[in-house]
């Protein structure tokens, strides 16, 4: 449960925020391009302090390094809630991306710390099912406080559930890891990643949830665009809107739970992969052919959702089994080529401009890089078995 609460602090500080977005190119006097910024310097915060969080939560441990970013994470909470330029906005969101770093990586590297194998996908999968609900409920609750109380609203709402977490983490959380002070000297530090990157069946693994979950955080900054601009729905209607990209998820994560013992890890992340590229070919055929509506859009996003349900506990587990001396830095490395994916993917779409061309030639793209990526894991994965058994025989 700690766990699901600590992973959804990114998500839901992207999802309830997506609804204010249109609202505050008005509010800041600027455009969709410097808006859309906003979002993805959060994204590249995220990603790149990862890489921090990790070797930290190796070193001090996973409470101390939790409570630090989770601070860290409040400050940026509060500059863009009191925000007055979009300076300090982008400045904001850029400090809050920072701070809910923390999350993923802390709860990946505890899920690694005590299980491993079907038993560490299968609490990653019952995390990925209660984590669905806050992101679900997310964008309704910012939509809903946007049109009460105002877009500052959305960041108080934020500025709490940091406290939230905070006081779940003094009162329940318990060190699982064997915190090393060395691990954070540059030395140990630029060794274990050294060594993470040395190996294919990591990298690719992380590419696989680069493409896919990283297609996830891109479409963020463009669907409140096509949705409230394009479509014609109020914030309000987007934020329950949203509800069947989360209630896809949600669905997905329970279907797995059920079907798991009879697919295997191998055929839930092929099963995952086949609709991820199904709802590739959807997005860019409705993009090209369909005039846009919230089914058109959304109905492709929904088995897109489904899809990565099915995928992401497997292969997360195979990409951290083999590093429970590192757990920390190879969660932090995943999550940085995760996080990083919907970084490019949101820069891209701010540089092509118009949201639908970038919705329906960056997601179909990354959905590719996800499934190519997945054929060097099967590669990779096959050639660390043969290697020692060559090595016996010579």
């Amino acid at each position: 449960m700690l766990g699901a609460l600590l992973v959804t602090i990114g998500p839901i500080s992207m999802s309830i925020y997506t609804p204010a977005m249109p609202a505050l190119v008005g509010a800041f006097g600027t455009t969709d391009a410097a808006i859309k910024l906003t979002l993805s310097l959060y994204f590249a915060g995220f990603s790149i302090a990862q890489l921090l969080a990790g070797p930290l939560s190796d070193a001090f441990g996973r409470r101390a390094a939790t409570l630090v970013f989770v601070g860290i994470y409040m400050v940026g909470s509060l500059l863009s809630a009191f925000a007055p330029g979009i300076e300090w906005l982008l400045a904001g969101r850029l400090i809050q991306g920072i701070g809910a770093s923390v999350g993923i990586t802390v709860a990946r590297a505890i899920v690694r710390d005590q299980f491993t194998g079907a038993d560490a996908s299968r609490i990653m999968n019952l995390i990925g099912i209660m984590i669905a609900i806050g992101p679900a409920i997310a964008p309704t609750v910012g939509g809903l406080a946007l049109a009460a109380f105002g877009w500052r609203s959305v960041f108080f709402l934020l500025i709490g559930f940091g406290l939230l977490v905070c006081l779940s983490v003094l009162a329940f959380m318990r060190e699982t890891g064997t915190p090393d002070r060395r691990r954070a000297l540059p030395g140990p530090l630029l060794q274990a990643y050294g060594e993470l990157v040395r190996e294919p069946r990591f990298v690719s693994a992380s590419l696989v949830l680069g493409g896919s979950i990283g297609a996830l955080y891109a479409q963020a900054t463009m669907l409140p665009f096509i949705l409230i601009k394009l479509v014609g729905l109020s914030p309000t209607a987007f934020g329950l809107g949203m509800l069947m990209q989360s209630g896809s998820y949600f669905l997905g994560s329970v279907v797995l739970r059920m079907t798991a013992a009879r697919l295997g890890g191998d055929g839930s992340v092929r099963v995952g992969l086949a609709l991820l590229g199904l709802s590739g070919i959807m997005i860019a055929l409705s993009v090209a052919f369909v005039a846009p509506s919230y089914l058109s859009i959304m109905g492709p996003v929904a088995f897109l959702a489904f899809g990565l349900a099915f995928l992401t506990p497997h292969m997360t587990t195979s990409g951290l089994f083999p590093f429970p001396h590192i757990a920390g830095s190879a969660s932090a490395m995943m999550g940085f080529i995760q996080m990083g994916g919907g970084f490019t993917g949101g820069l891209m779409a701010s540089l092509i401009g118009a949201p639908l061309l970038a919705f329906g030639t960056i997601i179909p793209a990354m959905a590719l890089i996800a499934i190519i990526s997945y054929l060097w894991f099967l590669r990779a994965t096959r050639s660390a078995a043969v290697l020692p058994r060559s090595g016996l025989g010579e």
